[in-house]
């Protein structure tokens, strides 16, 4: 495996050596969302995080995000009769105390960040854009202003999908509102903010107003938008203020989403949106094709019945490869404390992980009806990267002169995840089942 494992480890330690810069290369880690939706507990939270702890870290996984409704009384009711929120004095979201117990006395989401990063992990957290509704009926006071909240408030700016908050307006109140939640955020000691209902429609003032209040507050951290997809006329406008974008709406464990539909969507339509992004993708600037819905989901996935995956073990395969060329973040979905071997094998694959973490001249050179070739260098070391995808429903057999791929007469072929070596031929000749994909060093 080439000392791919311990290549990992000090990718992950150069990262965090480089002081005040965030996501220099693409963020590894595990969102709460495709399994747990709105209920994660601290309790469930931090079973998930031993598990990264003990099995995936080495690879590289080290950020653990807690997704919608950490601030929510009895979530499992699903907003019946109505949602429960909690609020600090000025205005701002802070943890269920009956969900998160160490956020007792005021703490809020220190004590379980401190958690993980005794861990040696990243800890983050996700929002909703805009400022609570209940907060503006109240008219609450903005913490170090003048401001109290329907001075920041945009009663004409809601989420198209969420009730919880209004949009914030682009003046004084609205910055001090902002400034005054980063605040609190860095208190915490967050490490990764996924902020919602941004990107689409794409809202350049307050994307610009919480940039600026993170820098404000003095404490790195990732700036995730979504969700997509993000315009790609806004492309250097996101490159200007967030590490991470979302290029699509939600993906879910499906092998391609409806037609003419939004949500979900499925991996075959990832192909066109990682494309078109990838040539924006570089340290601290990374588009974002999604999580990867693999493995169990469950207990109360965010979408749909609790299952085990639908995406077959191809698929599952053909989305990390694709993720993996494209140098989207990895963001893993499933329920971790129910992780089988195949899932397991997904997320230890170090020399794939490699090819996320660790190269550059990523790009598509062939979509051929239903063939689809991406090639890419590696940072360290000799020859290329090449996968070929077979997004067509029919067994295929592919063949293309290594030069019509841009690569020089390789002798060597190691396939990345079967960890096995070949000599080359004088061309690529693959023959690829349905949905499925080859992965390939070649030198």
């Amino acid at each position: 495996m080439r000392n791919a494992v311990s290549a990992v480890v000090a990718w992950v330690l150069v990262c965090c050596a480089a002081a005040g810069q965030v996501a220099q290369r693409p963020p590894m880690g595990w969102n709460s969302w495709d399994a747990y939706g709105f209920t994660i507990t601290e309790r469930t939270f931090m079973e998930n995080v031993s598990v990264i702890h003990d099995n995936l870290q080495k690879y590289g996984w080290t950020y653990a995000v807690m997704d919608e409704g950490w601030f929510l009384d009895h979530p499992e009711n699903g907003g019946k009769p109505k949602w429960e929120y909690n609020f600090s004095p000025n205005g701002l979201y802070v943890p269920s105390v009956a969900r998160f117990p160490s956020a007792s006395g005021g703490a809020g989401l220190k004590p379980l960040a401190q958690r993980v990063h005794g861990l040696g992990m990243k800890f983050g957290i996700h929002i909703v854009r805009g400022i609570p509704r209940d907060v503006v009926k109240a008219n609450m006071p903005i913490e170090s202003s003048q401001f109290r909240a329907a001075d920041a408030a945009d009663t004409s700016d809601a989420c198209e999908w969420n009730a919880d908050n209004w949009g914030v307006k682009n003046n004084a109140a609205g910055q001090a509102y902002y400034d005054s939640m980063m605040k609190l955020y860095a208190s915490w000691e967050l490490d990764y903010l996924k902020v919602d209902c941004i990107s689409r429609d794409y809202k350049d003032a307050e994307i610009e107003m919480i940039a600026r209040a993170l820098k404000k507050a003095g404490r790195p951290m990732v700036l995730s938008l979504s969700p997509g997809a993000t315009p790609l006329g806004k492309a250097e406008h996101v490159r200007a203020h967030a590490q991470l974008w979302r290029i699509s709406d939600d993906v879910w464990d499906l092998w391609k989403g409806e037609p003419q539909k939004a949500f979900p969507q499925g991996v075959a339509n990832q192909f066109a949106q990682a494309a078109a992004w990838e040539k924006y993708a570089g340290p601290g600037h990374w588009p974002d094709a999604d999580m990867l819905p693999i493995g169990y989901l469950g207990p109360h996935p965010g979408w749909g019945e609790v299952r085990n995956s639908r995406l077959t073990q191809n698929e599952q395969r053909t989305q990390l490869t694709l993720w993996a060329m494209a140098r989207s973040p990895l963001i893993v979905g499933a329920n971790l404390t129910r992780m089988d071997e195949f899932t397991r094998s997904l997320l230890t694959n170090a020399e794939v992980i490699a090819v996320d973490q660790d190269s550059h001249d990523n790009r598509e050179v062939v979509n051929d009806n239903s063939v689809i070739v991406w090639t890419a260098k590696p940072n360290q070391g000799a020859g290329q990267y090449v996968a070929a995808f077979n997004v067509g429903d029919e067994m295929t057999t592919f063949t293309r002169d290594w030069k019509q791929l841009g690569v020089a007469s390789p002798r060597r072929v190691r396939d990345l995840w079967r960890g096995t070596d070949a000599t080359a031929g004088r061309a690529l000749t693959v023959k690829v089942p349905p949905h499925a994909c080859v992965l390939w060093r070649v030198e």
